[in-house]
């Protein structure tokens, strides 16, 4: 099939789908791109890609001797983190889009992109990346097609998710996918040089839920551009899950095996840079344990055949945060980084290499710094962005779990809340049932991350860590999951869920708990409390582990260390519930009245004085 630009013509791979053809071709009159590529996702396309990109200055290729076949990418400044402010949700009724959601309508939209889109890609290349989210063949997987004049976004692309030509064979006539048109928004003048990287001081990051459309100007960083991935793969996708009975998660998916060899699986949200991806890969401190990685940012859930809640990753790849990421905190991902890897807005060393704060206890004494300056540890700022970025393949995880392309699904025994909190929550707690869990998702609040623009350290609620990325209004998202849950407990398959607090901090401001690999003493308890196997004591907030309860052995914690971490601050938390309330309050009557109810339990029990009963569940 050959589709004529206003400058020439490009041929498909395989047979293409009429309806996508003429999707493409529409694309194309308004782009105005110079040629049409329609990407293979194969090995010698991505080579040639990347050689390109090196020509042009879009990346530096890192010395091959400590990365090979790996890449450094540096950003505009005004371009290195999601832009919430500029990300729409243009639903057909602004009520449905909901108070945290930017709402614009829809053909207002549509007229304001169709004048940025218009020869948005003159001078520039029109790929058209057919992708999978989720194994090819699973019940779980959807597709989608991206038309970028990104080659960045194609490269990524082909490591995030399953892409090209394997892909394209499968849309048929009777095939549902979504589309998605990203430009960077600067075409070139006549004869103009292409730049590394252009930047448009005018961004929009546009969905169309009734009609699954994305619509991305001005922006190549990774959340704003890979298209399948926050935008599809949460946006999207959670409005197609609450239309078909499933849900799409902000959540990692971990393996975990005790010294019994008894394996669960579980998923877990945290807002962004709060550690999934060190959870996901976690490193355990006790003999005998193993977790294995299914997913670090992303999973898809629901009901299998045999009732039992399922989940996968539909991602193929893993998009970090680098900052923070270092031997002592996530072996496995330095490991998996060792080369056929994009790095995106970290430094440069000068043999060539890679770095970022906290890949070594001592910084380099000389770098390039993410903007491409020299940079000395007397330098005064960070040597790579705090929201810089490794994109690398989940099969080159040293964790990655054998069934981590089921296309059934892994069966989930146990869900995971967490945020970044310095007081009041404990570092584990466990909810009472299913209502209470959606009320412990709803109510999460976290401090604010240089992941998305805002004042870092800031404390905002992040429901289910699914504020940026819900695709419509949250209060029915709430109602969603209640719904969902009492499908589960129709047949007695309902995982229990907790909610986990690593940040807690002591009165002289340091953190009251190790982390990191010692995170695994609280998935002993999680997994211990899922079999039957110990006690807890009923708080207000839920039930808390017994005061032995927390394997410590062999961690050097201060006295009152684990009283510290499990205090319970009654007036605190009513303070906390009259937040919730106000919370609440902005969406109106669309809150479900089940969650109304869960808020006057707690402030009855912390009223009653009841976390001093130390009941015994």
């Amino acid at each position: 099939m050959t589709i004529v630009t206003p400058s020439s013509a490009s041929t498909s791979p395989v047979p293409v789908d009429e309806t996508l053809a003429a999707w493409v071709a529409e694309i194309a009159e308004l782009t105005t791109p110079d040629r049409i590529v329609w990407c293979t996702g194969s090995t010698a396309e991505f080579d040639t890609l990347t050689r390109e990109m090196v020509a042009q200055g879009t990346l530096t290729r890192l010395n091959a001797e400590f990365r090979p076949y790996s890449f450094l990418a540096r950003s505009d400044p005004s371009d290195v983190a999601r832009v919430e402010q500029r990300t729409f949700i243009c639903s057909e009724r602004e009520e449905d889009a909901g108070p945290t959601n930017n709402w614009a309508a829809p053909d207002e939209m549509r007229a304001t992109l169709g004048g940025l889109f218009a020869g948005s890609m003159r001078g520039r290349t029109l790929y058209v990346v057919p992708f999978a989210m989720g194994p090819l063949g699973s019940p779980f997987t959807r597709i989608g097609v991206e038309l970028t004049d990104s080659p960045y976004v194609v490269a990524s692309m082909r490591i995030m998710t399953r892409m090209g030509s394997d892909v394209l064979a499968r849309i048929t006539p009777t095939t549902e996918w979504v589309r998605a048109v990203h430009s960077v928004g600067a075409p070139l003048a006549p004869g103009e040089q292409d730049v590394a990287w252009p930047s448009n001081p005018v961004k929009y990051i546009s969905h169309f839920p009734e009609t699954r459309e994305i619509w991305s100007f001005g922006s190549a960083y990774g959340g704003n551009a890979l298209l399948a991935k926050k935008s599809m793969a949460l946006r999207i996708a959670s409005v197609m899950a609450r239309d078909e009975g499933w849900l799409a998660e902000h959540m990692l998916i971990l393996k975990a095996t005790n010294p019994k060899g008894r394996s669960m699986h579980i998923a877990a949200a945290f807002p962004s840079a709060c550690g999934k991806t060190n959870f996901a890969m976690l490193a355990p401190t006790i003999p005998g344990w193993t977790i294995e990685t299914i997913g670090d940012d992303i999973a898809w859930l629901r009901q299998g055949e045999d009732g039992r809640l399922r989940a996968i990753n539909p991602e193929a790849g893993f998009f970090g945060v680098a900052p923070g990421t270092g031997p002592s905190t996530n072996r496995n991902a330095v490991d998996m980084l060792w080369g056929n890897s994009i790095f995106t807005n970290v430094a440069l060393t000068d043999d060539g290499d890679a770095w970022w704060e906290g890949l070594t206890p001592t910084p380099p004494a000389h770098l390039t710094d993410w903007q491409g300056n020299d940079w000395t540890p007397a330098s005064g700022t960070p040597a790579a962005h705090p929201n810089s970025r490794f994109t690398v393949a989940a099969a080159q995880c040293p964790s990655i779990s054998d069934d981590w392309q089921n296309p059934d699904g892994v069966v989930i025994d146990a869900i995971i809340f967490g945020g970044r909190r310095t007081s009041n929550v404990p570092l584990v707690v466990e909810a009472r049932d299913w209502d209470h869990s959606v009320f412990i998702g709803a109510t999460i609040s976290s401090e604010q991350t240089a992941a998305a623009e805002g004042t870092v350290g800031s404390l905002r609620r992040d429901p289910f860590a699914m504020l940026p990325f819900c695709g419509y209004n949250m209060a029915d998202y709430w109602a969603h999951w209640l719904s969902f849950g009492r499908a589960l407990r129709g047949r007695g398959r309902v995982p229990r869920v907790f909610q986990v607090n690593w940040f807690r901090k002591g009165e002289d401001g340091r953190f009251l708990w190790p982390g990191f690999g010692e995170n695994v003493r609280v998935l002993e308890w999680i997994m211990d409390r899922v079999d039957g196997e110990v006690g807890a004591v009923e708080t207000p907030i839920g039930y808390l582990p017994l005061r032995d309860g927390i394997d410590t052995s062999d961690l050097d914690l201060a006295d009152g260390t684990m009283d510290e971490l499990f205090a319970l601050d009654d007036e605190a938390w009513l303070r906390e519930a009259d937040g919730i309330e106000s919370y609440f309050a902005e969406f109106g009557d669309r809150v479900p009245a089940e969650l109304h109810a869960q808020l006057e339990v707690l402030r009855s029990m912390l009223r009653a004085g009841a976390e001093g009963s130390a009941q015994v569940a």
